[in-house]
């Protein structure tokens, strides 16, 4: 079949090429015209002659070359093309390749793309802002895991119960096309397309629209670090977008800073732009941003952060980032030398927590203790480890941060990656005592920190959440090897009766024990935990003493080997004690620390307890109460037998009152 030229910047018509330039939104890809027809476009700096052939569906068959542009670009107008046409590219006259900017890749990376028209979805979400930086309440969430269905439609059944539950915004885990049936989606080739196994464009889109509905953003997790192992065909189009000598343990690189590197930027903040744009998403979370490499004058995270902020003007965005080195900078702004992002992982709140719950100091954990006083200096600083050496890394740790806000920081004691990695992918209230996870969840949910909860651990889901990649057999030997080397690292996971029980990533087994039963929310032994996360977030955003967020505004002091308090200032002197005792009941006397005592004319009564019976408690005694001693000679009062006392694994919410 003949390649039909167009010159450059036509628009194609049936009798020859129309007047005036296409009308297009991002730098590549296939968008349709608002006259008909569709205009491709893309960048192929190492080809001659790169034609669209039209394989299927409206137009085809067909192929039709296209023009040369300056700087290594291709483009031309398809006039039959149009929303459901099926195409490839072909290069120089041989093989034909989906194209990189696609927006649908409907039989997977390695099929051909799909035409897509984002501009004919009925969006309904004309009054919705956004999501400010305070105030957020995150639920991490996999969507091929978090219903039994896997789909977009599934999911968006269960949003009125997030609704409920207090959650402010999703944090959904990578959705860019990648190859098999399942995956966590940090391996995606297609960074324009959603994954073809959740359902179609116009799905996402309508679980979007649907959530903001309900009053829920969605944020989506982006890979920019590395590319997948298997369906990346960019290096047929470009070699300026790998960089050899900075390739990493997931991958080949991209190359933001090399010679004629622009092209390469411009497509990775197309991608941004597509997916806030044209699935109205209200941020982003970039994945492990320390192996994001630039030395241009503007780094490409802060000229990404710029980005999400142009695609949508009318409302607010985040862009939250993992840093595994804890980058302050990245989370400062501009005038300040920062980058302009919004929010960070706190990995360090986790792992001192995680030592909490369990015991266990292996691996990364090792330079964490679990005691009171890192979660008082986590709750007042964020990063626990700001310049300070760091044994498990033989480096310094971190970098100063304490002038930012608490809102920036987000803490968790779950995610994918740390389920993932302890024995047999068992979630943290699995391995610890009930008491105990009760209580620190009330830290999380309370603390001045942004809180950020892993789908399922609101009813204390009874599915582990292990690693899972659907690769061709080679590869995935490949993977499975590459993931036992590094679970190795934990001396527990490397023994070989338990490295024997870990299911391979490929075994679609290790898939399907992930996914969630919502039905357990009701039942007893979740409902409880229901609750627990409901009323915790209710506090939290009605009371506002914990949603102020404010730097300063908290102070804590360590009571006990496992026990803490934290006092939020209030305006008028009507303040909160969130006390946090981890181990055996504590009896305070003499109570010689100034933050246990009321404000002036004022008194404590218990606001909230995580041993209310309703949450699997056994039932609260108020710390100050105490058994009064009337045996005491020549004294017209009976004095206490001891003055405060916390009960063992307890949280406790304490209000000031007139008294």
């Amino acid at each position: 079949m003949n390649a039909r030229p167009l010159r450059a910047g036509a628009r194609g018509g049936p009798n020859g090429p129309m007047a005036g330039p296409a009308v297009r939104r991002l730098p590549v890809g296939a968008e349709s015209q608002p006259g008909g027809g569709t205009h491709f476009r893309l960048w192929a700096p190492k080809r001659h002659r790169v034609s669209v052939v039209l394989e299927a569906g409206p137009g085809a068959p067909a192929e039709i070359g296209l023009v040369p542009e300056k700087g290594g670009y291709f483009a031309g107008m398809a006039p039959e093309a149009a929303p459901g046409t099926h195409y490839r590219y072909r290069l120089d006259g041989g093989k034909a390749f989906p194209d990189p900017a696609s927006r649908f890749q409907p039989e997977g990376p390695h099929g051909p793309s799909e035409v897509v028209d984002p501009a004919a979805f009925p969006w309904t979400d004309e009054g919705w802002q956004g999501l400010t930086l305070r105030g957020q309440a995150l639920y991490e969430m996999h969507v091929g895991t978090f219903t039994r269905e896997g789909t977009w439609a599934a999911a968006e059944g269960e949003l009125p119960a997030l609704a409920d539950l207090g959650v402010t915004a999703l944090e959904v885990m990578p959705v860019a096309d990648f190859p098999g049936r399942f995956g966590w989606g940090y391996d995606g080739v297609s960074l324009f397309a959603p994954f073809h196994g959740y359902g179609t464009p116009d799905g996402f889109r309508h679980f979007v629209d649907r959530a903001h509905g309900l009053g829920i953003g969605v944020l989506l997790d982006v890979v920019y670090n590395h590319y997948g192992p298997d369906g990346c065909y960019l290096r047929e189009f470009a070699d300026q977008y790998f960089c050899a000598e900075r390739r990493s343990n997931w991958g080949d690189t991209p190359w933001f800073d090399g010679p004629g590197s622009r092209p390469v930027r411009e497509y990775f903040l197309a991608t941004a732009t597509c997916w806030i744009g044209e699935y109205h998403l209200d941020g982003l979370r970039l994945d492990a941003t320390q192996t994001i490499r630039d030395d241009s004058d503007l780094h490409i995270l802060a000229e990404l952060g710029r980005c999400v902020r142009a695609a949508a003007p009318e409302r607010r965005t985040l862009v939250i980032n993992e840093n595994e080195s804890q980058e302050a900078a990245l989370v400062r702004p501009p005038e300040q030398g920062g980058y302009g992002l919004d929010m960070v992982w706190n990995d360090d709140w986790h792992h001192t927590a995680l030592v909490a719950l369990t015991g266990q100091d292996e691996a990364y954990f090792t330079d964490y203790r679990g005691g009171p006083q890192e979660f008082v200096s986590a709750a007042k600083y964020g990063f626990l480890y700001q310049g300070q050496w760091y044994r498990w890394q033989y480096q310094r740790r971190g970098t100063p941060a304490f002038d930012l806000e608490p809102a920036r920081f987000v803490h968790f004691l779950a995610n994918h990656d740390q389920i993932a990695n302890l024995v047999g992918g068992e979630r943290p209230d699995r391995l610890s005592s009930p008491g105990r996870w009760r209580a620190l969840t009330a830290l999380l949910l309370l603390g001045p920190q942004t809180p950020m909860l892993f789908q399922g651990q609101e009813f204390s889901a009874s599915a582990p959440f292990l690693y899972f990649a659907d690769h061709h057999p080679e590869l995935a030997r490949w993977v499975e090897q590459g993931r036992r080397e590094s679970l190795a690292e934990f001396p527990n996971l490397a023994l070989p009766e338990v490295s024997a029980t870990l299911p391979a990533p490929h075994d679609p087994t290790a898939f399907e024990r992930c996914k969630l039963d919502h039905g357990e929310r009701g039942r007893p032994g979740h409902r409880e935990a229901w609750l627990l996360h409901r009323d915790l977030l209710r506090l939290r955003r009605e009371d506002p003493r914990f949603n102020a967020q404010r730097r300063g505004g908290l102070d804590g002091a360590v009571l006990g080997a496992d026990a803490f308090v934290l006092r939020f200032f209030g305006a008028a002197g009507d303040d909160r004690l969130l006390i946090v005792n981890l181990g055996r009941t504590l009896h305070l006397d003499p109570v010689p620390e100034p933050l246990l005592a009321p404000p002036a004319r004022a008194r404590w009564r218990t606001l909230w307890s995580s041993q209310d019976p309703r949450y699997g408690g056994i039932g609260t005694l108020d710390p100050e109460a105490a058994e009064m001693d009337r045996t005491v000679p020549n004294r017209e009062q009976p004095r206490p037998r001891e003055n405060w006392r916390i009960q063992g694994e307890t949280a406790l919410v304490l209000a000031s009152e007139p008294g």
